[in-house]
């Protein structure tokens, strides 16, 4: 319900919009921009998103299959099992969703977002096996997609090395930021959706959890600073993340062989998968990126920024941060609109300003809210989201908070 009110308030508002453009300012291109934008955004759902999809996906389907068959998915179901458990009450003991959701989640974390969608993808099926209403969005698959979201990450190399592009002093300066600011995103969303779901927060299995992860999180950014120049930060990001993206496939095929599994034959079988999810998704890609596609053509973006920019201007405050604020508003909705805003504010401000370094840092913290809602719960068919997109714009939220005022501590 909520994403159809979304999907209608998209559509009418850059209509208004246009009507005021054309009638008053004589913006005779204004809805040939929009039009434009709707075919470009429809193309681009289907030859730009989901055909090059297939591949990603067949070839990561394929390694999860191995892994299955190995029993990697089965560890990581007895390993993360009592702290998913509470999180996850509906879904049974050593079910393989468990571990699948596991990978998505590693996978994020170290920046590995061609691994990341086909793990992620495959979690999703296994929840929608579980779910009763196969139209509407379970509990289990609300607080994975919510979490999946907020996109907790401990090496943010894109943007690092989009900044070292740009002629950046020091292109890693954003490392601590991105990471305090998608773990405080992490911990709204997950808060919020456990209230709502009234999962008790404070069991001891998951404050020992949660304070084990803040400790680890707390170790890596202690010891990249404390033994770590710049560079070598820089350095050890791309070969971690690279080593990682090669690294994992060959782990499943060396399980694989202990098994004795025919490795090839698993990849196959799991290979097969990726054509039918990339066809199910096209419907509800091309509907939302419609939709975001006018409503970005349209001014409405920039609209929102510059009344924001307007109310806080009346207060004795720094509005420097409002001249970033269109990329917070537009990163839930295109990824590829806010990059180009980000780059475009590394470009006009430099890297190295305020206003690069909360660029970068905010980029890095949202997520594509909305792809991510019709990319996943679109493979499953899910039509009726509930609460999961107010509940992953919430974790968004307190996301962007963060990464101004942490932007402010480091940068200011």
């Amino acid at each position: 319900m909520v994403l159809n009110y979304i999907w209608i308030a998209f559509f009418v508002i850059a209509f208004i919009i246009g009507l005021v453009k054309l009638i008053f300012f004589g913006d005779t291109e204004i809805f040939k921009l929009m039009v434009e934008g709707t075919f470009d955004s429809t193309k681009a759902s289907v030859m730009d998103i989901s055909l090059p999809l297939v591949g990603i996906m067949a070839f990561y389907l394929g390694m999860l299959k191995i892994a299955e068959k190995a029993g990697a998915i089965n560890f990581l179901s007895r390993l993360v099992g009592p702290f998913f458990n509470r999180l996850f009450p509906d879904v049974p003991k050593d079910h393989p969703a468990v571990g699948q959701m596991m990978m998505n989640y590693s996978a994020n974390l170290l920046g590995l977002d061609n691994a990341a969608t086909p793990f992620g993808l495959k979690a999703m099926a296994g929840l929608q096996e579980l779910n009763k209403d196969k139209e509407t969005a379970s509990n289990a698959q609300i607080m994975f997609m919510t979490l999946h979201a907020s996109g907790l990450t401990l090496l943010p190399v894109a943007i690092i090395a989009q900044r070292a592009i740009y002629n950046s002093k020091d292109p890693t300066d954003i490392f601590i930021p991105c990471i305090i600011a998608t773990y405080v995103a992490t911990l709204a969303g997950l808060i919020v959706v456990a209230i709502k779901q009234r999962i008790n927060l404070f069991d001891r299995v998951i404050v020992t959890w949660l304070g084990c992860i803040t400790l680890f999180i707390s170790a890596v950014v202690w010891y990249f600073t404390a033994y770590l120049s710049k560079e070598q930060i820089s350095v050890v990001s791309k070969v971690f993340s690279n080593l990682m993206l090669f690294g994992l496939p060959v782990i499943f095929i060396l399980g694989g062989v202990r098994k004795k599994i025919n490795v090839f034959e698993a990849f196959i079988e799991g290979a097969k998968e990726s054509f039918d999810i990339a066809i199910k998704i096209i419907p509800y890609l091309v509907a939302l990126l419609a939709a975001v596609s006018v409503f970005r053509v349209s001014g409405a973006v920039s609209y929102l920024g510059d009344g924001f920019k307007w109310v806080f201007s009346h207060f004795n405050m720094d509005t420097r941060f409002t001249d970033v604020l269109p990329i917070a508003f537009l990163r839930p909705l295109s990824g590829s609109g806010a990059r180009a805003m980000m780059l475009d504010n590394l470009k006009v401000y430099g890297a190295d300003s305020f206003v690069g370094h909360l660029s970068s840092v905010l980029y890095g913290t949202a997520d594509t809210t909305f792809y991510i809602v019709a990319l996943y719960f679109g493979s499953v068919g899910i039509k009726k989201t509930r609460y999961a997109i107010p509940a992953m714009l919430i974790a968004d939220v307190f996301g962007i908070i963060t990464a101004i005022s942490i932007c402010y501590l480091f940068f200011g």
